[in-house]
């Protein structure tokens, strides 16, 4: 009986963690990386005739793609503790 009870428990307080704080943090983090990654493309764009301004619009983009990559992760990464616990 008490097991039960405190499975429940978890599962319901990680459920709520998910919810109200990583859910809306990850949220965040992907529209950092969307802005990180659209800087880039506007930087290597407005830049034809800068070498070095276009390789730092290159680097902005492939670290948005990165953290569009981690952020996707952690999603998966979420929802396959969420499911394993429950």
């Amino acid at each position: 009986m008490f097991p039960r009870i405190a499975h429940a428990d978890a599962s319901s307080i990680m459920l709520a963690i998910n919810t109200q704080i990583i859910n809306p943090l990850i949220t965040v983090l992907f529209a950092v990386a969307i802005v990180v990654f659209m800087f880039g493309v506007i930087e290597f764009l407005a830049n034809t005739d800068n070498e070095e301004k276009r390789d730092t619009g290159k680097k902005h983009m492939i670290w948005g793609i990165v953290g569009l990559f981690i952020m996707a992760s952690a999603i998966g990464i979420m929802h396959l503790i969420i499911n394993t616990i429950s």
